[in-house]
Formats: structure tokens, C-alpha cells, sequence
């Protein structure tokens, strides 16, 4: 197994050149460097470094290694930066907000993991325009929001998001209907629904819409849209009683519901991309420990969910 030695080792040779003047950088003696660089090439089987009167330089196998080794280098000493700083800090409060489906699935093991770190969360709900704006001018310490492929959100250059969950969308019809068979649907098929009513989001720029707007205009179409609400019980009740169909994510509504069939789209293009949003690193205030804590406690989350 690799020592993280041989590796800032092989990381201090190429920064200065020769291993006298690595061993002066790391602190150690010129032996303890040559040790740690031999074993780095018996594990390898190769040589790391091509040695000269004039110094040292890494061979290509070393060129590899010091590639990867940087990433694993900066995650170590991330790692024990984020420890020390965990056992320091004490309380800590964060501003996080979310659209509510996700709220709802995941906020109670959210809140639960991070409390076990001494973070507390305030949370607010809101939807995707409004949470995007609050992170933008720094309102939130994170943000969990969504978009559909190819259809990016307004985040300021401070602000960088980072996909958690791909929320699958989900066509549906009320039973009896036509195409209400279970199985994928393919989107050709799919588009042949342009004469039903459509239900939508009460906003009219949300991604999912947009999507299904974009899809049927590439064939010349334009859709009818019947009803439009925020509260996906008050959608499925109105598929349920025949009145128009919709798109419908997985998140909010698993796999079944009375009346209605959910059929899952043949096309990649039709899932949302859960993104959690939070201040970039290098950024001037970049994301701190405790809202790193946050990231992987959703990202845990989501990936405790079943649909089954």
C-alpha cells in the first residue's frame, strides 16, 4: 500500500529539482527521502526518477504518480485541515435553503447527521428562482436546487454548484388512458400528446416545464397548458380525475399512485439535476468546514433513498 511519505517525497523531488534540496524542503535527511523513493518503485516496479550529476527529474511512471499523488496529497491535508477545524469551532449555525420535494425526503438525515457535528440548520423553502437569487448575493450558506440538462441556472462566478442526485421525470397519465401501459415510454410516442392538456409549474420558467415546451416546439407544437400549481398532491389528484397530464419527478412521487400511471421517459435529457450550490473555492469566502460537513451529509441523503 502506498505511504503518503513516497508520495510528498516525489512531490517536493519534482518542485525542486534534486533530492538533496527535497529532503531540505520536507525537513527530513537525504536518506529518509531516498528510502521513501525506493519503495515508491518497488511497489511500482518502476523507476520514479532519472538521477544526474546535475539533479534529479521524474520519469514518466513518476510524471503519473505525481499527477494522482497532488490530488491525494491535497485530500489528506484537506482532511486534517477540516478535523482540526471541526474540533475547534464549536456551534455553528447554517443558512441552507431547499426546494421543498427534496426537503422532504432528505432534511430529517440531514439535520440529524450534522447535528452529531455541532451544526445546526436553518431552513428555509423556497423555490428554484428565488433560492438561485439568495445564493447569489450570499444570503444562504448552501442551497439545494435543480435544473434539467442543458438548461443552466444564473449562478454568480463566487458561486459553484455540484450535482448530488439525478431526479428521473416521470410522464403521467390517468389509468385508462391510451398510452397509460406500464414500462418507459420512448419520446417520439411521448410527443403525440400534444393535444392533451398539459398541467405545469405555477411559475412558467421551470426547467421540467421548459423541457417539455422546448421538446414539442422542435416538432411544431405548442401545448395547451390546462392547470398550473406548485403542490404536486394537487397535480396528481388532477391527472388522477382526467383533467390534463404532466411531467412528474421520482423524488415526489415514487413509483405509484392510485388512478394515475408513471411512466419513465426514454431520453436522458428528461431527469433533474439536483445541484447543492455554495460558495466556490478561491472564492473570498469560499465554503468552510461546517458547510462541507453539509454537502456530504446530503449527498448521504440522497444516497439512502429507494424508490422500491
Amino acid at each position: 500500500m502506498v505511504d503518503l511519505r513516497q508520495l510528498e517525497a516525489l512531490r517536493a523531488v519534482h518542485a525542486e529539482g534534486s533530492v538533496t534540496a527535497a529532503a531540505r524542503r520536507l525537513g527530513w535527511g537525504q536518506p529518509t527521502v531516498d528510502y521513501h523513493l525506493k519503495n515508491l518503485e518497488r511497489l511500482v516496479g518502476s523507476p520514479v526518477l532519472l538521477r544526474s550529476p546535475r539533479g534529479s527529474r521524474l520519469t514518466p511512471v513518476g510524471m503519473l504518480l505525481l499527477d494522482r499523488a497532488q490530488e491525494i496529497l491535497t485530500l489528506s491535508e484537506r482532511a486534517i485541515r477540516d478535523a482540526r477545524e471541526l474540533t475547534q469551532m464549536g456551534r455553528v449555525r447554517l443558512r441552507f435553503g431547499t426546494f421543498p420535494t427534496a426537503a422532504a425526503k432528505i432534511l430529517p438525515a440531514v439535520v440529524s447527521r450534522v447535528n452529531d457535528f455541532g451544526i445546526e440548520i436553518d431552513a428555509v423553502l423556497e423555490e428554484v428562482p428565488t433560492l438561485v437569487e439568495r445564493i447569489n448575493r450570499g444570503g444562504l450558506d448552501a442551497a439545494l436546487v435543480y435544473t434539467v440538462p442543458g438548461y443552466e441556472l444564473p449562478f454568480r462566478p463566487h458561486v459553484a454548484a455540484v450535482e448530488v442526485h439525478r431526479d428521473p421525470l416521470l410522464l403521467a397519465l390517468p389509468s385508462g388512458h391510451p398510452l397509460a401501459t406500464p414500462g418507459p415510454i420512448d419520446l417520439p410516442t411521448m410527443l403525440t400528446l400534444w393535444q392533451e392538456r398539459w398541467l405545469f409549474a405555477a411559475a412558467g420558467d421551470d426547467p421540467m416545464d421548459t423541457i417539455v415546451v422546448d421538446a414539442f416546439a422542435a416538432e411544431g407544437r405548442a401545448l395547451e397548458v390546462a392547470i398550473r400549481t406548485d403542490d404536486f398532491q394537487v397535480m396528481l389528484g388532477m391527472i388522477a380525475a382526467r383533467l390534463a397530464v404532466g411531467l412528474l419527478p421520482r423524488l415526489a412521487v415514487g413509483n405509484a399512485h392510485p388512478g394515475i400511471v408513471l411512466r419513465p421517459i426514454e431520453d436522458p435529457a428528461f431527469a433533474r439535476s439536483v445541484l447543492v450550490a455554495t460558495s466556490a473555492e478561491g472564492s473570498p469566502r469560499g465554503p468552510s468546514t461546517a458547510v462541507r460537513q453539509l454537502v456530504l451529509a446530503i449527498r448521504d441523503g440522497f444516497a439512502a433513498l429507494s424508490f422500491d
